[in-house]
């Protein structure tokens, strides 16, 4: 198919599903007629776009951990207890890096030798392999909302599963999981596959099925400005409300300065609306997600927990609608269950604290807010400009023009030159602005920014900068100070 920013139709879409739900056994499980008279049944309290409207109605953060284990009913115990005794509201099933590659059989390999061991074996749940019947009965185990996270490039075949078997938010782009997460796949090809991911949750919603839909907001994680992940997700959001999408979620990673935080969240929103209602997406349902620091983390337990608070803390006071909850373990690999729930009960404790506590719109916010919004505006317009007014083409030109750049991105699709760095105050800043279409005076801005921080620190601004600060939390700061 030719890629652009146009809903499929049913024949496009019905072609193509006859080869996709042949890439796996399971795939015969797929009924969506059957499908959707299951997700009529579900009850609201286990409907993600119900709960997270609701949310945003009464102005509350939900929680979400991330996890997932090879094994159906391992899997079961390990979101039941972060249910209990994390006190999550939201829960995930993280997908093993096999089924993320389309590497069924070996998925398959993965659950048996992880019968055999009596533990996970993979680092996350197959749920492609477990298929629909497997999928049905977690989702029947567990009494909450539950949504499918991953990194996907081509997830058109465990979306079918996911879905067919009553999961009702699924997470996900074609950027979003493709420049932050492979290094060769094509961003034609990625959008094309996500497009059918999307033409099907908008066929669910033609039959009165409501499936919460979130791109994935932080990218690589890595000191990425604001603008360059508002992009993405206003982008990655359009291109899903145009095959039929009703209810979004958008994400932000925290970057760590409290002001630009708060102001993110704000910025994101109002341009969400407007560019959604300048394009004609008028009856979407739009919520936010902030997500902890997801760069380095300390390895001392009590130093992380400072790190979780003050994320905690950041997404309850930008009016975040949830937040996906980081741990203690964060430095050390995989966590334990225990770790998990520690992440969220230390979370769940900051939102409460918090909940009737209301950030003022200061100066200094309204005037991060003004920087954001404009510096996306350029990004998103010279997008909407290069595809000639289709945001599927212009995203893929945009990437290869460096007019959208993600630092530190493994993709060859991706420019990868600006380069990050925090101002004097810990805002993140551009060091160097690369190819970003931003205008002269956004330009002296972030030049501006630079210079006061290297004069505060006597030294010339540079790389030396970038460097410092992907190392500063882990090691007890903020900003990478010179030693």
């Amino acid at each position: 198919m030719e890629l652009k920013n146009k809903k499929w139709s049913r024949d496009e879409f019905f072609t193509m599903r006859e080869e996709v739900l042949k890439q796996w056994v399971t795939g015969s499980e797929v009924d969506f007629e059957e499908a959707v008279k299951y997700h009529h049944a579900i009850p609201i309290k286990r409907q993600f776009a119900k709960q997270m409207v609701k949310a945003k109605k009464n102005g509350v953060t939900l929680t979400q951990p991330r996890a997932g284990v090879a094994l159906l009913d391992e899997h079961i115990q390990l979101l039941n207890f972060l249910k209990d005794e994390g006190l999550a509201d939201l829960l995930p099933t993280t997908i093993d890096s096999y089924t993320r590659q389309n590497q069924y059989k070996e998925a398959q390999n993965g659950i048996e030798e992880s019968k055999r061991a009596g533990r996970s074996l993979l680092n996350g749940f197959p749920a492609v392999n477990h298929g629909v019947v497997g999928v049905r009965k977690l989702v029947e185990s567990v009494d909450a909302p539950l949504q499918v996270r991953h990194g996907t490039p081509d997830a058109r075949l465990l979306t079918e599963i996911c879905l067919a078997g009553g999961f009702t938010s699924y997470e996900g782009g074609g950027i979003s999981y493709n420049i932050p997460y492979a290094k060769s796949v094509s961003l034609e090809q990625t959008i094309l596959d996500w497009q059918y991911a999307d033409r099907l949750v908008g066929l669910y919603a033609e039959q009165g099925v409501e499936i919460n839909r979130e791109p994935f907001g932080p990218l690589t994680g890595t000191l990425v400005p604001p603008s360059v992940s508002h992009a993405v997700a206003i982008i990655e959001g359009i291109l899903a409300a145009e095959q039929g999408v009703k209810n979004l979620t958008l994400g932000y990673g925290q970057c760590g300065n409290l002001i630009q935080d708060v102001a993110a969240i704000k910025a994101l929103e109002q341009l969400a609306d407007e560019y959604f209602n300048k394009h004609g997406y008028n009856d979407c349902v739009l919520t936010t997600v902030f997500h902890q620091w997801m760069g380095g983390f300390p390895q001392d337990e009590a130093k992380a927990f400072g790190v979780i608070s003050w994320g905690a803390a950041a997404a309850v006071l930008s009016g975040a609608t949830k937040v996906i909850v980081k741990t203690p373990h964060e430095a050390l690999g995989i966590p334990t269950k225990e770790a998990n729930a520690q992440g969220l009960r230390t979370t769940k404790q900051v939102v409460n604290m918090l909940r009737d506590q209301v950030f003022p719109i200061t100066a200094e916010v309204a005037a991060e807010i003004d920087i954001i919004k404009a510096e996306t505006r350029c990004i998103l317009d010279k997008v909407f400009e290069l595809g000639q007014g289709d945001y599927a083409i212009g995203a893929v030109r945009a990437f290869a023009a460096g007019v959208i750049d993600v630092p530190f991105a493994p993709s060859r699709y991706n420019l990868n030159k600006i380069l990050p760095a925090r101002d004097n105050k810990g805002a993140v800043r551009l060091f160097d602005v690369g190819n970003l279409p931003f205008t002269p005076e956004l330009i002296a801005f972030h030049r501006d920014k630079m210079e006061e921080r290297g004069k505060f620190e006597d030294r010339t601004p540079s790389f030396q900068m970038v460097i410092d600060d992907i190392y500063a939390i882990s090691s007890g700061r903020l900003v990478g100070r010179p030693r």
